[in-house]
């Protein structure tokens, strides 16, 4: 289970500085804007879940003018980060967990990048969102996908080998593969009494290169992205040392450690024309 104040904290605490380290997380909300451009004009209610700092919100005030856009975001240093420096009479933020939240609204549009990995009743979430669809309304998300961290996830598990450590040490929670969250969606969108969904779903992968394991680390702390679960176990010094150690050997290709990111796309609606762009 996420700890979500511990979430709120981190993201919070790097606000300002997210945007530095977050590449992969705008190459995500790029895929996600292009291939929704063509459904645009139809969009007059959009709610974007997990606005962060505004990336996605300021291309969507781009691509579809005049539309109402609410953003939400758990964070509330992110709420006042965008806040101050995003003014439109079309937007509104709200500072709020998806998961608790009630939706009142119905959209035309709901939008997400790099978000649902942080949710914890993924299908109940889900459930919530599809019923504020308006007809023929659209739900497009990004998340990440079990491939996420492989390398650094086998570098944990060969250190824990190698210092003998019993108990299991995790860098953080585990994603779905494309097949399992594509399964969960279709669950959502086939119940009884809801017209069916098309789902339209792929994956990505992107890679990124670091001088060392210890500037990978610091990459995924500055975007807040390190463990945030309840039940994490402690790591001792000497357990992150071996880590890094076997990192900078196990994964090193022209003098930088490479990290995998395994990026998952998923669209929903009633009458999907085609296949997204990859």
């Amino acid at each position: 289970m996420i700890n979500k104040d511990r979430l709120k904290r981190r993201f919070s605490r790097n606000a300002k500085q997210y945007d530095k380290h977050a590449r992969v997380q705008k190459v995500m909300g790029d895929i996600l804007i292009e291939n929704i451009k063509r459904d645009g004009k139809y969009f007059k209610n959009i709610l974007e879940i997990g606005c962060g700092t505004g990336y996605v919100t300021k291309a969507l005030v781009k691509y579809f003018p005049g539309a109402q856009i609410t953003g939400i975001d758990i964070a509330p240093g992110m709420i006042e980060h965008i806040s101050s420096t995003l003014q439109d009479e079309n937007v509104k933020f709200i500072c709020g967990d998806i998961e608790e939240m009630t939706l009142s609204e119905k959209y035309d549009l709901v939008i997400s990048n790099a978000t649902f990995q942080w949710f914890n009743h993924l299908d109940k979430t889900l459930d919530k969102i599809v019923r504020s669809l308006n007809p023929n309304g659209i739900l497009c998300f990004s998340t990440f996908g079990e491939k996420t961290f492989y390398e650094l996830h086998r570098t944990f598990d060969k250190a824990g080998e190698i210092l003998k450590i019993n108990e299991e040490v995790s860098p953080g929670q585990s994603f779905y593969s494309l097949n399992e969250l594509e399964g969960i969606c279709r669950n959502i969108a086939v119940k009884e009494g809801r017209k069916a969904m098309e789902i339209c779903s792929f994956q990505t992968y992107e890679l990124e290169y670091f001088n060392s394991c210890k500037d990978f680390l610091y990459s995924i702390k500055k975007i807040g992205a390190n463990n945030s679960e309840s039940n994490r176990n402690r790591i001792v010094p000497d357990f992150i040392e071996k880590v890094m150690e076997i990192y900078d050997k196990d994964y090193l290709e022209d003098n930088k450690v490479r990290a995998t990111y395994h990026n998952l796309f998923i669209y929903m609606k009633s009458n999907l024309r085609g296949l997204p762009n990859r």
